[in-house]
């Protein structure tokens, strides 16, 4: 054999060995533990913060942990994003053992804004953080958690630990998603009088660029603007019948995207679920009507998609047999 092919065969192998010890070393590690800080707020309800927090938390938790047998917040299995492995959403009612009953003002807005749990477990993208909401509304948030509604009334229910997939292994083990900095001063609500602020606020807390960006492993949640395909659709869910929704090009572009809907047929289609020409667009999970918005926020949305570079990105509907 040649000399320099029996090298060649060498590096080959030195390399094979360590891909395979680095793959071990991820898969072995797992998920990386942080260090949590301890935030100091009381969170003092009122009817005001009462009603925002049920519509925050209908937009924002309901979707991922509300379970149709107990009709409460007590998580259910994310089986439409099997790339991250089998995932399951946490309790999160009342509950002082199998829910978040114990947990302190503090410790409940440190996991939202940063991802962080109070013993430092991360919780990776499948779970919505905020790190750019308004401290009003995070307030209104913790409100309603903590309220005597139904929704968050105290049960028992336990699920199954979370299995991360390797890639969600990889991307925490690499430092690629990892916790959000808490925020260094207060976060003022939106210029509700300046629409593309207005619809800019509620389509980065939503989490709207999150699903309908490229991928979620590529997002960026702290700059979502920078995110990959940003708003250009696509991202993928994978549902129980075996289908895969990929999710809707919602840029400017003419052709592929919401170039050509006039401001009602946006509203119609947020609201309701009903694409110009009178197609569903929305199912459940991914995505259920966003009723609980006021018109003037969705239509700020509007204004504020209408100022986001096109992306020529053509969706096949929004459903791919798999």
């Amino acid at each position: 054999m040649p000399k320099f092919l029996r090298y060649l065969l060498i590096i080959i192998g030195i390399l094979v060995i360590a891909a395979g010890c680095f793959a071990a070393f991820i898969a072995i590690r797992g998920i990386p533990h942080y260090t949590a800080e301890k935030i100091t707020v009381k969170v003092e309800p009122t009817p005001a913060r009462l009603e925002r927090g049920k519509v925050l938390v209908s937009l924002l938790c309901k979707n991922c942990h509300m379970d149709e047998k107990t009709n409460k917040l007590t998580g259910r299995e994310l089986a439409e994003v099997p790339q991250f492995g089998q995932v399951f959403s946490k309790n999160i009612t009342n509950d002082p053992v199998y829910g978040i009953g114990k947990w302190t003002d503090g410790e409940i807005i440190y996991l939202l804004r940063t991802g962080l749990k109070p013993d430092g477990t991360y919780l990776p993208p499948y779970m919505a953080k905020v790190p750019h909401m308004s401290d009003e509304d995070v307030y209104s948030v913790i409100s309603f958690l903590r309220s005597d509604n139904p929704w968050v009334a105290a049960d028992k229910t336990v699920h199954p630990p979370t299995s991360p997939s390797f890639l969600t292994k990889f991307l925490c083990s690499m430092g690629i998603v990892k916790p959000f900095p808490y925020p260094k001063s207060v976060i003022p609500p939106p210029d509700t009088t300046n629409a593309v602020e207005l619809g800019r606020y509620v389509a980065f807390n939503f989490e709207c660029f999150s699903c309908h960006s490229e991928d979620f492993k590529t997002n960026d949640f702290l700059n979502p603007e920078k995110s990959k395909g940003f708003f250009g659709g696509g991202n993928s869910f994978k549902m129980q019948d075996g289908t895969v929704v990929q999710s809707l090009n919602l840029t400017p572009d003419e052709e592929t995207g919401i170039g050509k809907w006039t401001e009602d047929e946006f509203v119609t289609a947020v609201k309701s679920g009903i694409l110009p020409g009178g197609q569903h667009a929305l199912r459940n999970p991914p995505m259920t009507p966003y009723a609980g918005l006021t018109d003037k926020e969705v239509k700020a949305v509007y204004v504020y998609l209408r100022s986001v570079p096109k992306i020529k990105n053509k969706v096949e509907r929004n459903i791919v047999d798999k």
